[in-house]
């Protein structure tokens, strides 16, 4: 037997134990954070290689978002993104090809450099396409801090693993799209079951931004009303901790972002509003963290009362999926506001009736028994009022309080 035969066996047995330890990882863990991160520290270990990297497409097939690591507390995950085509992740992503480089791998000029990448700084590096039934799902990069020769068997071994590990990813993607529908649903049924018990509407609408944020994943969400005379948008409920985001001043309806959205009567989305110029306060949202922004207009029968913010703590593309989600909570709430407002309305009404007859009942006490005129009645009820700073329901409940004591002696 030949010496080359020899090492093709030792790469089939080779192969073999890497797809036995693949098995091994889809079945240890269902969650596709974890599922990456187990990954990567499988192929590190089984390709001898000093990091490993796998970047997934992200839901609307635009950007590849760093999703694994074999260094599970990078804080570059999530963090650093590519646009198909753009340095050599982007490029192995977009032609579907193996792209491996021996040495010298950041002079290539389909090179892009991260600042916080370390492995930007290592030699050797073969980026290889994650493809399942012929759908680009992701990219793996496998890392060498030396100079690094990737022999063809080498090659072909951390393809067959890209192939390999896509349907687990897929099927890991399947489940959390599942799940996340899930929760979804359940927000959406708890925010109708407790709006419909009718809360007050400051509680109505702590809801609503608490819940919208847990739903899409959210790092604030504000919802902003409309003044009595329709010119400014005011926070009225927001589940930020930050003092400094709650006390913001009023937005202008004209020459905002906000105001836009309810002007126009649409979702409008704002990539960084750091930088965006109709964005009003971009030193709050830079030290708070805020980067991109969906507004949707709450409407009433056509009649704008107010918006729903939502802002993430990083560049985010706003699916088609989370814009309808958000705009259906915004006419929910936009509806759940009327009918608070109109309950709470008609408890003012009620309670005012309630206050009128006490008053009544008060004066025509002091009229029977000090002999005032009506008028005098009602002014000696105020003054007392405001004296001891109680309301004039209160006094007129003493002096009837006072004559029902009196009665029972």
């Amino acid at each position: 037997m030949s010496l080359s035969l020899k090492d093709q066996l030792k790469e089939k047995d080779r192969e073999i134990a890497v797809l036995h330890e693949i098995a091994k990882v889809v079945s240890s863990s269902p969650v596709l954070d974890e599922l990456l991160q187990k990954f990567c520290l499988m192929i590190t270990e089984q390709i001898k290689a000093d990091s490993v990297l796998i970047y997934l497409l992200d839901e609307r097939g635009e950007e590849l978002i760093l999703r694994g690591s074999d260094n599970p507390m990078s804080e570059n995950l999530g963090a650093i993104k590519l646009k198909l085509g753009e340095g050599i992740t982007g490029w192995v992503a977009e032609k579907r090809k193996i792209v491996a480089i021996s040495r010298h791998a950041s002079d290539d000029p389909r090179f892009k450099p991260f600042n916080k990448l370390q492995e930007d700084r290592y030699e050797a590096f073969m980026s290889v396409p994650i493809t399942l039934k012929d759908e680009l799902v992701g990219v793996m990069n496998i890392h060498h801090r030396k100079a690094h020769s990737h022999t063809p068997m080498e090659i072909k071994l951390a393809e067959r693993i890209g192939e390999e590990i896509a349907e687990a990813i897929g099927q890991a993607q399947l489940r959390q799209q599942a799940q996340k529908k899930t929760r979804q649903i359940e927000t959406l049924a708890r925010m109708s079951q407790t709006i419909a018990q009718g809360a007050y509407l400051r509680e109505i609408l702590q809801l609503i931004v608490s819940m919208t944020a847990e739903m899409i994943g959210s790092k604030v969400c504000s919802l902003m009303l409309l003044d009595d005379k329709g010119r400014d948008l005011k926070i009225e409920a927001t589940q930020s901790l930050s003092d400094e985001y709650k006390s913001k001043p009023p937005v202008p309806l004209k020459q905002s972002v906000s105001g836009r959205a309810i002007q126009e009567k649409r979702p409008v989305v704002v990539s960084d509003v750091t930088k965006d110029p109709q964005y009003t306060y971009p030193d709050i949202a830079r030290k708070e963290n805020l980067r991109s922004l969906l507004v949707v207009p709450m409407m009433v029968k056509e009649k704008p009362i107010g918006v729903l913010n939502c802002y993430t703590a990083d560049i985010h593309t706003f699916t088609p999926e989370e814009i309808q989600l958000v705009q259906a909570v915004g006419n929910q709430a936009g509806v759940a506001i009327e009918h608070t407002r109109a309950i709470e309305k008609a408890l003012e009404a009620q309670e005012a009736l309630e206050t009128r007859k006490v008053i009544e009942r008060a004066k025509g006490i002091l009229m029977r028994q000090q002999g005032f005129s009506e008028e005098s009645a009602f002014r000696l009820i105020q003054r007392q009022a405001m004296d001891r700073r109680k309301s004039m329901k209160e006094v007129a409940e003493a002096v009837i309080l006072s004559e029902e004591i009196q009665q029972k002696k």
